[in-house]
């Protein structure tokens, strides 16, 4: 009897370890959350004109609160092309993402879908036309970029968990999480404008952070709020000046510089042909399709911007290597207190555009985003 008792208890020490491990490893910040819109306008549905109305120009914003609230801002973070709001809620691979570890530092937080995308409705017959984008695409230039060497640095990337091609369960968990967008860069901007500014109206003061395709609506929300945020924090914004780069066809893009709606020069612009613009030889690479545009001398200046201190990350193994350079130079010009950092130079190797999606990601979070905010933003 004192064998199977002795033994019972083994068995049930085991169990509760094992429990004990398993909710150790997927257990987050306790927090609040709750879910709302914002930006929504009314609209008579297509092909009616008896006031049968329907809403648009919405955002989703899911707001989380840490049980223990530390900091006096919190971060609004807002995803890339073909992304939602969960890019950073946790990782394809079920890690805890950046929301939860912020939380863990004292940050509310607040997370937005774009207009027309994921959880913000896209409308038929009023809002554009939308596009996708393929697995193809995906995997050379986020997930497994190392397989395809479209540009030089390519073949440096470690840091996906997974083998980052479809078949694999992270990269199909992943890919299953992309939604159609705008495509129009500049609907979206004007939408973003609208929606997320009214957003910043209503919360603000806030940390903005963007990633890749948004990072141009942290220019043009600084410029429309410029006392409701506090820093830029952008990861990989879409650049680089005027051009598109890297990926034919290398077409003209943002006509303002950074952005493809206007924003606030001084001295006053009245349309984008104001922006005197000439080639920078050093930074122009023709061998990895990357032209670099600056603004002729004397430069205008972005004067709402010039008061946010603007942080830029690069990967080292991502496509932006090649010309956030490019970006991070017109924004000094323009008068815009901003730094660069790359990621290699602060000991953080093996990174692609989704870093914060990597096997490496807190790292990122925790030694360049975190420590740019405790040093840049005062109460």
């Amino acid at each position: 009897m004192f064998r199977v008792v002795t033994s019972l208890v083994l068995v049930l020490s085991l169990l509760f370890l094992l429990t004990s491990v398993q909710t150790k490893s997927i257990q987050g910040t306790l927090h609040r959350r709750n879910y709302f819109y914002v930006g929504e306008h009314y609209v008579n549905a297509p092909g009616t004109d008896n006031g049968t109305e329907i809403a648009f120009g919405q955002v989703y914003v899911e707001h989380l609160v840490p049980a223990n609230v530390t900091q006096p801002f919190p971060i609004l973070f807002i995803h890339g092309n073909g992304m939602t709001a969960t890019n950073f809620l946790n990782t394809p691979d079920g890690r805890l993402g950046w929301a939860d570890y912020f939380m863990s530092q004292g940050f509310e937080i607040y997370l937005v879908d774009q207009p027309s995308r994921g959880r913000s409705a896209w409308q038929i017959g009023v809002d554009g036309n939308q596009s996708a984008f393929n697995v193809a695409l995906v995997e050379s230039r986020f997930t497994a970029p190392q397989l395809f060497n479209l540009w030089p640095q390519a073949a440096l990337h470690t840091q996906w968990p997974g083998n980052g091609t479809a078949g694999d369960p992270v990269f199909d968990d992943f890919y299953a999480s992309m939604m159609p967008s705008l495509t129009s860069d500049e609907e979206s901007s004007i939408k973003v404008k609208a929606a997320v500014g009214k957003l910043l109206d209503d919360i603000g003061p806030v940390i903005l952070l963007t990633h890749s395709q948004s990072g141009q609506f942290g220019w043009i929300l600084g410029d429309f709020r410029p006392a409701l945020i506090k820093t830029i924090i952008a990861l990989e914004p879409i650049g680089p000046p005027f051009i598109n780069a890297v990926f034919p066809p290398l077409t003209p893009a943002r006509p303002f510089g950074l952005t493809e709606i206007p924003i606030t020069y001084s001295p006053p612009i009245t349309t984008s042909s104001d922006l005197h613009k000439q080639i920078n030889p050093s930074l122009s690479n023709s061998s990895v399709g990357v032209t670099c545009f600056q603004q002729t001398s004397p430069a205008r200046q972005m004067v709402n911007l010039v008061g946010i201190p603007t942080l830029v990350v690069t990967s080292q193994a991502s496509y932006h290597t090649d010309y956030d350079d490019c970006t991070v130079a017109y924004l000094q010009q323009a008068g815009v207190p901003v730094t660069h950092v790359r990621l290699e130079d602060v000991g953080i190797f093996g990174n692609g555009h989704m870093m914060f999606m990597e096997k490496n990601g807190l790292d990122i979070a925790e030694d360049v985003v975190l420590e740019w905010i405790q040093k840049t933003v005062q109460c």
